[in-house]
């Protein structure tokens, strides 16, 4: 074989393994990734091989053996490569050393601004129809539950892990789309693409899958060219995508895929934030770069939680460097074991804790963190970890055996105060709970919210602490339509309709100032204050 075809062959061989190697990969061409890094150590490696197999050829052809002298006067190139291989090598090891905590750990401890906050002044007291009360893995059975009642689609497609937690229209929800169920559906169905997603109310569970006119095209779950990551490296060959890629919906319900870009503020891999953001339409593929300030107002997610409290524990291991927070531990903080979230200002914030790294049953305070823009706020309130708190609430039905959601923190009459779910063995919520973060041994269970409420606020007001939280009342006033006693649990409640509001009202008898309630019959004129819930509104005050 001539020398000059040998070559061709060996360089098309050569770019055909670098073509599949990155097509499979899909390393950013970013002195930032180290995906790059091993993918030009990887080619040279393949030129080496390369090299040394057309030598051996050539001796093969010569003599009719193989007896490679491995001499670096005759492998002069072999040696050359060899040099910048050991190079480059080189330049990542001392490159991850410079970027490490180790000799940078004040610069890693400023990477989060942290703003000391008031707790009463920005947590409000609650609102059910703003917070979550399901965790994504009951999300997960209700998506799957809804998934397998529509049998024209729960052939072909599966539903996604994603879940992803946001606020539409006001009301906090989770998203997730739905995957081909096999390679084989994808073959099948990939002309038409995923035809809808599905949207969790995480107030009332309502659960909707929302079909699509025109189907989505840009999934993790295409293959080849349609496929989100390679779709996205294709377009922006030099970005450093997140860890995660959120699927998000704007205001009109269209699916998108938000792509963090990650900056690295510290050497060549150390500090990692978001820089920009990739905002991608999931149905026709269409691509826009944000810079990390202008980010539209609807999307709730660009920075992940685990991004964010990474981001804090830097701040908080690193306060008197980097030998400290392996020794002495003076002031070292971190967060807790865990995280939930909250819809505050229109936007999803993280919610966790924050406990002295020797691991005690105690916080020394929370932080919220915004996942749209990193502001990161403290709040000083020192109580019981999520975990003593989780355990406490457990122990209330230890007879039972349901296990604790990881919690929310709320504003209950100006006390920090745990809301969880409790959880059977089949995740099915079947009850509530509200523990006092400074006394956790506070306790209230109820099976439904409103009776975990009730009986949470009697217990605070047995310890000499009553609610004044009048701003979330709603008040209706007209002519009573109709006027319906009924025995809940032994108690007495009145349902009551007024003409021209399809509400229907709750009055509670068990408590002692609406007992007026026994004097109105339908026909007369009622005033009355009650708290929002979506159907059966409980009534706070009569007039």
């Amino acid at each position: 074989m001539k020398k000059g075809v040998l070559y061709t062959i060996l360089g098309v061989l050569a770019a055909v393994v670098a073509f599949i190697y990155y097509y499979v990969t899909l390393p950013a061409i970013n002195i930032h990734s180290s995906g790059f890094w091993f993918f030009i150590m990887a080619a040279i490696v393949v030129v080496i091989v390369l090299y040394v197999i057309r030598k051996a050829g050539k001796d093969m052809a010569g003599s009719g053996t193989v007896a490679l002298k491995l001499s670096l006067k005759e492998y002069k190139p072999l040696k050359w490569m060899g040099i910048l291989l050991l190079l480059i090598l080189a330049a990542y090891i001392i490159g991850s050393i410079l970027s490490s905590p180790i000799i940078n750990a004040k610069k890693y401890q400023q990477l989060l601004a942290l703003e000391n906050r008031n707790f009463t002044d920005d947590i409000k007291e609650v609102d059910y129809r703003t917070i979550p009360l399901l965790d994504k893995d009951s999300a997960a059975l209700l998506g799957d539950r809804k998934m397998g009642s529509l049998v024209d689609i729960v052939s072909q497609f599966e539903v996604a892990d994603d879940y992803t937690q946001l606020n539409y229209n006001g009301v906090p929800v989770r998203v997730t789309p739905l995957v081909y169920a096999s390679p084989v559906k994808w073959l099948t169905n990939q002309k038409n693409g995923i035809p809808a997603y599905i949207r969790i109310d995480m107030t009332t569970q309502d659960t909707e899958c929302v079909m699509l006119e025109e189907g989505i095209k840009y999934s993790k779950s295409e293959y080849f060219n349609r496929n989100l990551y390679r779709h996205l490296r294709f377009q922006f060959p030099t970005y450093i995508f997140g860890d995660q890629l959120f699927f998000e919906i704007d205001d009109e319900g269209v699916p998108y895929w938000v792509c963090p870009v990650k900056k690295f503020n510290i050497g060549l891999f150390g500090g990692v934030t978001i820089g920009r953001v990739v905002l991608c339409n999931a149905i026709t593929g269409e691509c826009t770069d944000y810079d990390i300030q202008d980010v539209p107002q609807w999307i709730d997610k660009v920075y992940s939680a685990e991004m964010l409290m990474q981001l804090y524990d830097y701040h908080g291991i690193y306060q008197h460097g980097f030998f400290n927070s392996v020794l002495g531990q003076k002031d070292c903080l971190v967060t807790t074991n865990g995280y939930n979230y909250i819809a505050l200002d229109d936007d999803v914030w993280v919610y966790t804790g924050i406990t002295s790294v020797n691991g005690d049953q105690s916080n020394v305070g929370f932080v919220l963190m915004n996942q749209r823009t990193m502001e990161t706020r403290f709040y000083k309130v020192e109580g019981a970890t999520e975990m003593s708190a989780m355990s406490s609430a457990e122990g209330q039905v230890q007879n039972l055996g349901y296990k604790s959601s990881f919690p929310l923190l709320l504003n209950i009459a100006d006390e920090p105060t745990y809301f969880m779910a409790l959880k059977d063995a089949a995740g099915l919520v079947k009850k509530y709970a509200m523990v006092n973060v400074q006394k956790y041994q506070w306790v209230a269970i109820g099976d439904t919210i409103q009776q975990c409420e009730k009986s949470y606020n009697e217990l605070l007001s047995t310890n000499g602490i009553v609610s004044q939280n009048t701003d979330a009342y709603q008040e209706a006033s007209g002519r009573i339509e109709s006027i319906s006693p009924i025995v809940l649990e032994g108690t007495t409640h009145y349902y009551i309709c007024i003409e021209g509001n399809e509400n229907i009202f709750d009055v509670d008898l068990s408590d002692d100032k609406l007992i007026g309630i026994v004097r109105f019959k339908a026909g007369d004129r009622i005033t009355l204050k009650y708290l929002d819930e979506g159907g059966l509104n409980p009534v706070q005050e009569l007039n």
